[in-house]
């Protein structure tokens, strides 16, 4: 089923990270251009075209639902956030409204990925792509964009910190990989290295 204007594709956006390596920092509220990490990501998907973003939540959950501005969010807390980022997809997913004919997964700490990377991966969606991701040079990256009949798998699958690899990989020959390096970057943020680099590429743009 491809994306209309009456079944808009949400975004589900994965922020329940802790951070570990860089010194048990939520990654959700780490700053960026003066807000919370979480902020951008959100911002981003709905300047991209998603529908009501699905942020979940783990790490200082409480204290990201008191200092960032996620108005207009569906919010899902996972409280087995520390077993990796499986668990958080399933709440995810598990959260979006039964309408949705697919979903567009973007991760809080890729602050590279651009509201023209998100447009991308819809428009594929949208020509009939069942299973998309962006990828850079042509290696696949992040979003990831997953339509409702895989939904089911994806819950199966997602475990520990693969995410919905598995799921990309038994559906290799299926998955659409749309390019994006022109527009946006795939790094993450993972250490205060990334974090310094980051906060001075934001005072630069």
């Amino acid at each position: 089923m491809a994306a209309t204007p009456s079944s808009p594709v949400p975004a589900l956006i994965l922020a329940a990270g802790g951070g570990r390596r860089l010194g048990g920092r939520p990654k959700a509220l780490l700053p960026y251009r003066g807000r919370p990490l979480v902020e951008h990501a959100v911002g981003v998907a709905r300047a991209g075209g998603c529908a009501e973003p699905v942020v979940v939540l783990g790490a200082a959950a409480e204290q990201v639902r008191a200092t960032a501005r996620l108005d207009g969010c569906r919010l899902a807390e996972n409280p087995d956030w520390e077993s990796g980022m499986g668990s958080s997809l399933r709440a995810g997913l598990a959260a979006l409204p039964p309408e949705a004919p697919a979903v567009l997964v973007l991760l809080v700490d890729t602050p590279g990925v651009t509201p023209a990377a998100v447009s991308r991966l819809l428009a594929a969606h949208a020509a009939g792509a069942g299973l998309a991701a962006a990828a850079y040079a042509g290696r696949r990256g992040h979003p990831v964009l997953i339509a409702a009949h895989h939904f089911a798998e994806t819950l199966a699958t997602a475990r520990g910190d693969v995410g919905a690899r598995a799921l990309l990989a038994a559906h290799a020959e299926e998955l659409t990989l749309v390019e994006c390096g022109d527009i946006a970057t795939p790094d993450d943020l993972d250490t205060p290295e990334d974090l310094a680099r980051w906060t001075a590429r934001s005072h630069l743009d």
